[in-house]
């Protein structure tokens, strides 16, 4: 029989023992590196969430007042419509009442008095809208699509074409709003 020989261990050599040193260190000190990275990324994170939360906030709150705001704006329209109703009728009670008087006039009286009472109420009622801020449009002229609706052409003589020759029904505006146009016969 034959013996083997053993293998016994050498002790390292020193300069093997500090280069596992060294890389032991540099190992450590990567991790404390990578620790302190981790530690103040985590920190910004948190800094980060945390304004996002007040901006989230902030925003909420935002939306909530505008949301206020506009139900707030709703309601003081409807408000305003109903006071400008409220405040052209009555104007209007008046121009009503003036029809009511020349309606018991037309049964007991003659009809040139009933015709005087219908102009009057007519002249009161022009004066309500006049002061309203409605005008009469102007349907003389040049025919102008903006204020004007031509209902139909037709020949004319003694008219330019494009010229107003008849008007059927007047128009009106309200500053430089046109309530109604004016209907009107357009010359070819």
């Amino acid at each position: 029989m034959s013996k083997k020989p053993v293998d016994i261990e050498q002790p390292a050599a020193p300069e093997a023992e500090a280069s596992v040193d060294a890389s032991a260190e540099a190992v450590v000190h990567d991790l404390e590196v990578v620790e302190h990275d981790v530690e103040e990324l985590l920190s910004r994170l948190s800094d980060a969430e945390a304004r996002r939360d007040e901006y989230l906030g902030d925003l909420q709150r935002v939306a909530a007042d505008f949301d206020n705001y506009r139900k707030r704006v709703l309601r003081e329209q409807e408000q305003l419509s109903a006071r400008v109703a409220a405040r052209l009728a009555q104007k209007l009670l008046p121009v009503l009442d003036d029809l009511d008087r020349a309606l018991e006039a037309a049964d007991q009286h003659e009809e040139a008095k009933v015709a005087d009472g219908v102009r009057l109420t007519r002249a009161t009622l022009w004066t309500v809208l006049a002061g309203e801020g409605i005008a009469e449009i102007e349907a003389e002229g040049a025919f102008d699509p903006h204020v004007h609706e031509a209902l139909m052409a037709q020949p004319a003589e003694d008219a330019e074409p494009g010229s107003i020759v008849q008007v059927l029904q007047k128009g009106y505006r309200l500053g430089d709003a046109v309530v109604r146009p004016a209907r009107v016969i357009v010359a070819e």
